[in-house]
């Protein structure tokens, strides 16, 4: 049981590279036979991460990053390496996929996966627009090849228990 989830705002340029990676990934004939795969595009809603992670037993959350690194810089992380407890606040839109990762094992314990990966594409531009740049986009298809090999590579088990996207 897989979950990936890609996060980011489609309007805002290079932040829709996790968007952009799972609409790639749909596109794939072999992952649409693979009942054990969720893809889910969760724009900017944490507890949409939350809540489609539990149940699976393995999590790819697919994002932007700004890092300083070079524009399209790919880094893949383990995620016990980036969730983060939330400090409440007045506003929703700051629970982000990286506190739901830290909520979702405070709430779901052994129902939420323990194998979850990060996967950041570094971003160059922030700005209004809906087109990726030429390097973060170079790098979307990168990510979304890696992770459709190693989907791939696992053996097909049952279907995530919550709703296939």
């Amino acid at each position: 049981m897989i979950a990936v989830i890609g996060c980011g705002n489609a309007n805002r340029t290079d932040d829709a590279a996790g968007l952009e990676v799972i609409r790639l990934l749909k596109g794939s004939e072999a992952l649409r036979r693979r009942p054990d795969v969720q893809l889910l595009d969760a724009g900017t809603d944490g507890m949409a991460v939350m809540f489609a992670a539990r149940g699976c037993t393995t999590l790819i959350v697919v994002d932007s990053c700004r890092t300083e690194a070079e524009a399209g810089a790919i880094f893949e992380v383990p995620g016990s390496e980036v969730e983060t407890k939330h400090t409440p606040s007045l506003n929703l839109h700051d629970f982000r996929w990286d506190h739901a990762l830290y909520a979702g094992r405070q709430i779901y314990r052994d129902a939420f996966p323990k194998d979850v990966t990060a996967f950041l594409i570094e971003a160059h531009s922030l700005e209004l627009g809906c087109e990726l740049t030429a390097d973060v986009a170079r790098s979307v298809a990168v990510v979304a090849q890696r992770i459709e090999a190693r989907i791939m590579a696992r053996t097909e088990s049952r279907p995530c228990p919550e709703t296939r996207s």
